[in-house]
């Protein structure tokens, strides 16, 4: 069976109550705005199939978005607004890394070099750039970096 669920996020997978960073990734590829309350509306089969539904090609990003904003209109009456895009977004970029991940491996000390950066995955790239913004809880960003292989 395939994870979709990194071992940092264990405390919460098995209820999902919060918004898996797999679903995040969806979001932002999809362009839509997910409330945690709109979430939280959503059954456990709701929430799971969103975890599970593809979203990479053109026709599946439609289809996930589509399917988001259906669950939010039938759960709050509302349709859910657009993320604002960066495009490209900063976790696409291999010839960069982001400030808030620069600085946050700065403060645990982590010598990450642009190669590293470059040798992970896009949603690895997505999570490091979630943990370290600084209006998130940045507890994960360690655990992340050990779990990508980037620190012992």
């Amino acid at each position: 069976m395939v994870s979709f669920y990194f071992h940092f996020e264990a405390d919460f997978v098995d209820s999902l109550r919060c918004i898996p960073m797999v679903v995040r990734y969806k979001l932002d590829i999809c362009g839509v705005k997910l409330k945690l309350a709109h979430w939280h509306q959503f059954s456990q089969a709701e929430r799971l199939t969103l975890v599970e539904l593809p979203c990479q090609t053109e026709e599946e990003v439609a289809l996930y978005r589509q399917s988001l904003q259906d669950l939010v209109k039938l759960h709050t009456g509302q349709w859910p607004t657009d993320l604002s895009s960066d495009q490209p977004p900063a976790w696409r970029s291999l010839s960069q890394i982001p400030r808030d991940v620069e600085e946050q491996c700065q403060r645990l000390g982590i010598n990450l070099s642009l190669q590293q950066w470059a040798d992970l995955g896009d949603l690895q790239r997505f999570v490091l750039i979630k943990l370290s913004q600084s209006r998130h809880e940045n507890s994960n960003f360690l655990p992340a970096c050990r779990e990508f292989g980037l620190v012992n």
